[in-house]
């Protein structure tokens, strides 16, 4: 058989550890036999990050603003152990920050679902959907550690010379500050892709923030959410037979474990963060879940919502076999190449999409899966198997 043929390249980021052997193994087991990959490759690990100042990370985020799709591999965002572990020249920024600071983007994670597995949470039927804002927040803020009695102010000086301050806090002894902002411009865009989103994939829209703490701050978030939504989402909300709704975060965590799923959740950046943990882990694994960046100006980019695996890498360093679940990784590729062929016009690349992630899902539900699901599943015959086992066994129903 000839292999599917592909017109422009994906943008392929490779990452660290182990999901860097995953990534690897994907690509010559399920992918490379039956497409004829054309990518153009960024290596985003964490050496090559430090030999380019992370400049490559960059160069990928402006890649994919140029071909429109990328897909990417779990990265090492460095701590100070990680700064000695890899003798980097300084603490590099995330990664996913500077790519989704770049495309102005969305960050959408939902569950894979799997028969055989059940959520923790009973009564969801339905995916409960993340939508992360991807700008600003903690991960982009000013922090230092106060030594010694004093004053911390926010100070805002405009063009014009006209300063206002306000006052942090009035130290007595040690402690420590941190100010952070965001854009209206980064939260419209945030409230723009969420609409859109809600549209395309016909789910109502939930929105959470802690305005009544935090009064300027997320209360104006609420504020452009509402406007945004009365300017130009109203009407095609109502015609689809779709809700939006504001409540405080708390509030919303009530509803979201008493409700049945089957809707987007909106967070904040941090608040999405862990939220979209909690749902992975309460659907089954964080090997489990989908996450896909959308830009407002059309740019896609897919990866897995887990980190790099480190410990199962250290074991793999000795030489060990390890069970390390590839599916949210594999769907992360699958995603990419079903965008790509959809922008393309490319139908049997978008049905070799579906037919990849229907391999992986028949092949656990058939009951042959990695440890993490082993655990989990109540099939009454299945088997733990490594994962490259696991790859092999997609391949074969493939």
């Amino acid at each position: 058989m000839s292999k599917i043929a592909m017109t422009t390249p994906l943008v392929e980021m490779d990452g660290d550890e182990m999901t860097r052997i995953i990534w690897k193994k994907i690509k010559e087991i399920l992918l490379e036999p039956h497409i004829d990959l054309k990518t153009e490759y960024y290596d985003l690990g964490l050496a090559k990050r430090d030999e380019t100042d992370d400049k490559i990370t960059a160069a990928s985020a402006e890649a994919t603003k140029k071909y429109g799709v990328a897909v990417k591999c779990a990265t090492i965002t460095p701590n100070a152990q990680r700064v000695e572990e890899y003798k980097l020249k300084q603490m590099w920024r995330s990664p996913n920050a500077t790519i989704r600071a770049a495309l102005d983007g969305t960050v959408f994670r939902a569950p894979i679902l799997v028969n055989g597995i059940k959520p923790a949470v009973k009564n969801w039927a339905k995916p409960v959907t993340i939508a992360r804002h991807a700008y600003g927040d903690v991960y982009k803020p000013a922090e230092m550690k106060i030594d010694k009695p004093g004053k911390v102010e926010l100070v805002y000086t405009r063009a014009d010379g006209t300063v206002t301050r306000e006052l942090l806090h009035e130290f007595k002894g040690p402690g420590i500050a941190m100010g952070m902002h965001n854009l209206d411009a980064s939260i419209k865009s945030f409230a723009r892709s969420c609409f859109n989103y809600a549209l395309s994939v016909k789910q109502p829209l939930w929105f959470s923030t802690k305005d009544t703490i935090l009064k300027n701050y997320d209360g104006r978030f609420k504020e452009i959410f509402e406007e945004v939504f009365r300017e130009g989402y109203e009407d095609k909300f109502r015609q689809a037979g779709l809700e939006y709704f504001y409540t405080l975060i708390d509030d919303a965590v009530a509803r979201v474990i008493r409700s049945d799923g089957g809707f987007i959740w909106a967070c904040k950046n941090y608040d999405g963060d862990v939220m979209s943990d909690m749902v992975a882990t309460a659907f089954g694994s964080l090997a489990m879940m989908t996450s896909v960046l959308v830009s407002p100006d059309g740019y896609f980019e897919y990866e897995a919502a887990h980190g790099t695996v480190t410990r199962h890498y250290y074991k793999h360093l000795k030489g060990e076999a390890t069970s390390t679940n590839a599916t949210a990784t594999i769907f992360a590729w699958t995603g990419a190449l079903r965008k790509r062929g959809e922008l393309d016009a490319l139908k049997e690349l978008a049905a070799f999409a579906d037919r990849l992630e229907k391999a992986t899902l028949d092949t656990i539900e058939a009951g042959t899966m990695t440890r993490d699901l082993y655990g989990l599943s109540d099939l009454p015959s299945k088997r733990a198997v490594n994962t490259e086992e696991f790859l092999r066994a997609v391949a074969g129903r493939l």
